[in-house]
């Protein structure tokens, strides 16, 4: 395995644990069953319309590309995917209790288009069974991964080589991050992949520097 990009450290957090999100899901699966909430977004419903806008501009994608959501969660990417016409959806998440979730809230819209899985994308047996995307989108995962309190360093770099892998020829791999700025991203999925697009979002100003909330980057893999 090549070594990995140094992009610095993060402080640990509960949001890089399994439990977290286990326990997190499962409140929403009860919410979702007495209320009918999907549940949360990660980061905000704005950065999800971004990215699904983008990949139906697209002329180098079509509704028969196979998509792949890293980190699925409540699965509301894929479900917004599925109403425009796509046929080949995939979900996956290490935590049972999104998939449950993820399979609930497309079962009740009778969508069919979409499989879930419960794969820890840290596998690299579990991803080779999946097979090759086209499209593979990340929005909070690797995020989560950075906080593990667990030797995240090498739970970056196994997720670097499973997604280069996961992703087919010239195909596109998709990451909305809240943690890591632009020059973070492209210098770390550099090693890989090369840059396609930046996606335009929010900015704030603060002590005369502009930032923004939240990074989106469309890199292709064209090596």
């Amino acid at each position: 395995m090549s070594k990995e990009p140094q992009i610095g450290e993060l402080n640990s957090s509960e949001l890089g644990t399994k439990e977290f999100w286990d326990k997190s899901y499962e409140l929403e699966i009860q919410n979702y069953k007495s209320h009918g909430d999907v549940g949360e977004i990660w980061f905000d419903e704005r950065s999800q319309t971004r990215v699904v806008n983008w990949i139906l501009k697209s002329e180098e994608i079509s509704e028969e590309d196979k998509v792949l959501d890293i980190g699925c969660g409540n699965g509301m990417i894929l479900v917004e995917l599925a109403e425009e016409g796509f046929k080949n959806l995939v979900g996956v998440d290490y935590s049972q209790q999104a998939i449950e979730l993820a399979r609930s809230i497309a079962q009740d819209k009778e969508i069919v288009s979409i499989r879930y899985q419960t794969i820890d994308i840290l596998s690299s047996e579990a991803v080779k069974e999946l097979g090759n995307f086209r499209i593979a989108h990340d929005k909070g995962t690797f995020d989560a991964i950075c906080l593990c309190p667990e030797d995240p360093a090498a739970k970056r770099a196994m997720y670097l080589e499973n997604v280069y892998n996961i992703v087919e020829e010239n195909g596109f791999f998709i990451i909305t991050s809240c943690n890591w700025t632009e020059d973070e991203l492209k210098a770390f999925f550099g090693e890989k992949f090369q840059l396609k697009h930046i996606l335009p979002t929010p900015t704030f100003q603060f002590g005369g520097q502009v930032g923004n909330v939240v990074t989106t980057i469309i890199f292709q893999k064209t090596k």
